[in-house]
């Protein structure tokens, strides 16, 4: 095996102790040893040499492990709490590899008000692969109890979930869970491991569409894996090798560089949008306003027990579809696009692009209205943000 200094791995660090935002910065492979570089090196083989084949190097080809994609993923594991992190091609990628630790006859329970990629792996795949899912509110534990099947063999979280924001309480989940020996996977991508790390309350898994708040430029797609316990690690491993859906060299680099800035990104994003929030809920055309922030959000005192912070995704609604559409095409500053977390404000329209794969009638009984807009907000100044949708909002009433 090669020595870990070689890598950057600083010797007899204690990265786990020191404070989110130091870690952000120095995670254990900031300074390359070999050379001093300030920046974890872009390893572009993808194949490896062996002087011995007796003694094997720890790298041998790229799909199975390259030192900048190792470098991402040992990254995010120390973030979340956990023991190993992998760094798939998307977000989807990483839930997808997630659920092939299920086998053919096995049950899921999941947050009804889950991603709308989620939510068609879950109904147009796996029940190919014999994986069924029920679909349950789960800010009731008696719901989720209630689901319970002798062939249930994991519980998928959401939350705050997307795009109604709804609030699960971790640990009570995690808690019934592991009293039946269920399998427990979070979806982290609104909060990041900034605001909540689910490992700490109990769950498995925790799962990123890195793409977002993570890489937080819009110009890198990639999702990433943290198992809680070396067991997990290894089967994701397997998982990872096997289906071969590694994140790519290059985009592991901007990954990283992405990350560094997280905290003064999020706290940054989170005061815009709780300003955003408050102004939309006291506007007399907005019919609801979803943000766990608001005073009056349900279940606030969950989020806030289990979260340092309220993200930056707020959802509205305007009254109807037509609605919607009118004001999309008058605002001027945010991106209409599919995606969120970014530096630029982007506005989405759930029923046409993240919740498109939901049936109108599921989409309705979950809340995910023909007049949902859901606004991930972004750096830009928030006076300028708020000028924009009352213009908008105004010129679309007209």
């Amino acid at each position: 095996m090669a020595d870990k200094t070689t890598q950057g791995i600083h010797p007899n660090d204690h990265h786990k102790d020191r404070a989110f935002a130091t870690k952000l910065i120095h995670f254990g492979s900031e300074i390359d040893r070999t050379t001093g570089a300030s920046s974890v090196p872009i390893y572009q083989a993808s194949t490896f040499h062996q002087f011995s084949l007796d003694e094997p190097q720890e790298y041998d080809y790229s799909r199975s492990g390259n030192p900048t994609r190792q470098a991402l993923e040992d990254y995010i594991a120390l973030l979340e709490g956990g023991k190993r992190g992998f760094a798939f091609a998307s977000g989807m990628a990483a839930i997808s590899g997630a659920f092939m630790l299920l086998s053919a006859g096995d049950h899921v329970i999941c947050t009804e008000d889950v991603y709308g990629g989620t939510y068609r792996l879950l109904t147009s795949i796996l029940p190919r692969l014999n994986i069924e899912t029920t679909f349950v509110d789960m800010t009731d534990l008696d719901r989720v109890k209630a689901a319970l099947k002798p062939n249930t063999k994991a519980v998928y979280l959401e939350t705050p979930s997307n795009p109604t924001l709804k609030i699960t309480d971790i640990a009570e989940v995690a808690g019934w869970a592991k009293e039946h020996g269920l399998l427990t996977l979070l979806d982290n991508t609104f909060m990041t491991p900034y605001h909540q790390r689910p490992i700490e309350y109990g769950i498995d898994i925790v799962l990123h569409s890195a793409t977002k708040f993570l890489g937080g430029h819009s110009d890198v797609t990639a999702g990433l894996a943290v198992a809680a316990n070396e067991s997990l690690g290894r089967q994701l491993k397997q998982i990872q090798n096997g289906l071969g859906t590694i994140l790519g060299i290059q985009d592991s680099w901007l990954l990283m560089r992405g990350m560094k800035t997280l905290k003064a990104r999020m706290e940054a994003h989170e005061q815009s949008a709780r300003q955003l929030a408050a102004w939309l809920a006291a506007h007399p055309s907005i019919e609801a306003v979803y943000y766990p922030g608001l005073p009056n959000h349900p279940r606030r005192d969950i989020h806030e027990k289990q979260s340092l912070g309220y993200g930056a995704v707020v959802s509205f609604d305007t009254g109807s579809g037509e609605r919607t559409k009118r004001l999309l095409s008058k605002v001027r500053i945010p991106l209409v696009a599919v995606s969120l977390g970014a530096v630029e404000s982007i506005l989405s329209y759930p029923a046409m692009m993240s919740h498109a794969a939901m049936p109108r009638e599921v989409r309705l009984e979950r809340g995910i209205t023909d007049g949902l807009v859901r606004y991930s907000v972004g750096l830009e100044d928030i006076a300028d943000l708020i000028d924009d949708l009352e213009q908008a909002l105004a010129d679309t009433d007209r």
